[in-house]
């Protein structure tokens, strides 16, 4: 175990650099961390699926600026033709109508810590936001839930990894030279991995964790695990897993 923990703290050490994200080693932060707003960052972060040029080009295109419009500007302007993939012109407009709304009630962060006070659990953070969002837009539509996810339930096996909100998460509340950390009030040591299937197959063959499904039960037993090698910050080990497994580097299981 000690050997796996060298290993990747080494990774750490090497992945930690401002540079090791850009348009040719993307990544949606590279959008996210031009603006440093929270709104701006969810979008990037809801938006992280499929593959990362596509992603990033994808966010590169969007107006953010229409955040300060009125929902009319946002209906109309320059969001008309937007899509990816799941997400629909509709459903693209009303991630931002959802957002617009919110933020003339409160933070993101604020909402979060509603959820997230009671007992430090991110997963009750995360429930609080998904709840307001829904209360401010009564939109529906699968490409529009596919974005936002379902409010988390009590059970964790079998239940999606929660990975974008997660990632989101990392880069609100860690600061580095990748994350940017703008909340202050959220322990690092509570954060869940974004676990996605580069990191599921990396952390597999290290054997890190050995179940065999991508779920929000593997993601808290990886948490868990990286607890082992640093208790106060176990999701600093995330960006460095995922990109061994996005280079499709080989790795054999360590002692």
């Amino acid at each position: 175990m000690d050997s796996l923990k060298k290993l990747l703290d080494i990774e750490v050490a090497k992945r930690n650099k401002f540079l090791d994200v850009s348009y040719e080693n993307p990544d949606p932060i590279l959008i996210a961390r031009k603006e440093k707003d929270e709104r701006i960052s969810l979008i990037c972060s809801l938006f992280a699926y499929g593959n990362a040029k596509l992603i990033v080009k994808f966010l590169d295109n969007l107006d953010f600026l229409l955040l300060k419009e009125n929902n009319e500007e946002i209906i109309k302007r320059e969001l008309k033709g937007k899509y990816y993939r799941f997400q629909k012109e509709d459903d693209v407009i009303n991630i931002f109508l959802t957002l617009k709304r919110i933020y003339e009630i409160d933070s993101l962060e604020n909402i979060f810590m509603q959820g997230y006070k009671k007992d430090n659990s991110i997963l009750a953070g995360i429930y609080s936001l998904i709840e307001s969002f829904e209360k401010v837009n009564d939109f529906e539509s699968h490409g529009y839930r596919f974005l936002i996810s379902k409010k988390p339930p009590q059970k964790t096996a079998g239940v999606g990894a929660y990975k974008r909100w997660n990632m989101f998460l990392r880069w609100m509340v860690r600061k580095d030279e990748i994350d940017f950390g703008l909340w202050k009030n959220v322990k690092k040591s509570d954060l869940i991995i974004p676990l996605d299937t580069h990191t599921f197959n990396v952390s597999r063959k290290l054997g890190l964790i050995s179940r065999k499904s991508a779920d929000l039960k593997s993601a808290l037993l990886l948490t868990d695990k990286l607890k082992e090698f640093d208790p106060l910050d176990p999701v600093k080990y995330d960006f460095a897993i995922y990109r061994l497994g996005q280079s499709g580097e080989n790795f054999v299981k360590k002692d």
